[in-house]
């Protein structure tokens, strides 16, 4: 990933629902690029920040293998689109069902206590055909689940801490 729209996890139950947060901030390029002298957030980049949140959650539970893509969003629905400098998203995310070629997750995004949006995400798995072609350097995904904190409040099915592959 390029561009991350998560700071960190705050729920990750592996297979089953993670919780993350992005804290927006005044320092953000974006913000100043989206609206000419009104800073918010695009729905865009919320999106994204919990479609990261889910795909992160279905990679762990594919033991770290595989190739998760974000194939379409059937469906989105925004009650609010403002978030500015200072506000604190919080994105959750449900994993409905895995099958062999993807998954679909019902997810929201919250500012506080205000539901700012809910909705649906498709990932799709990528096949033998994309085995040669690299998203990601070896580990990078690994390494971002580490950076948010996936290992220090994650869980199994189980209910067990989750385990650093190392």
């Amino acid at each position: 990933m390029h561009w991350f729209w998560i700071d960190r996890f705050t729920v990750f139950e592996s297979g089953k629902r993670a919780e993350a947060i992005k804290a927006v901030t005044i320092a953000e390029d974006h913000l100043h690029q989206h609206f000419r002298y009104y800073s918010v957030m695009p729905a865009s980049l919320m999106i994204e920040g919990v479609a990261q949140t889910a795909g992160l959650l279905i990679f762990q539970s594919m033991n770290y293998s595989g190739k998760v893509v974000l194939a379409k969003l059937p469906k989105m629905t925004f009650h609010l689109l403002e978030a500015k400098p200072g506000d604190l998203l919080t994105y959750s995310v449900v994993i409905d069902r895995m099958l062999g070629e993807g998954a679909m997750v019902s997810a929201t995004i919250r500012n506080g206590d205000r539901l700012m949006a809910e909705g649906e995400l498709v990932f799709a798995f990528l096949n033998e055909s994309f085995a040669d072609q690299s998203l990601f350097q070896d580990g990078d995904l690994i390494d971002t689940l580490r950076f948010y904190g996936a290992f220090r409040i994650g869980a199994d099915a189980d209910g067990n801490r989750l385990i650093d592959p190392q």
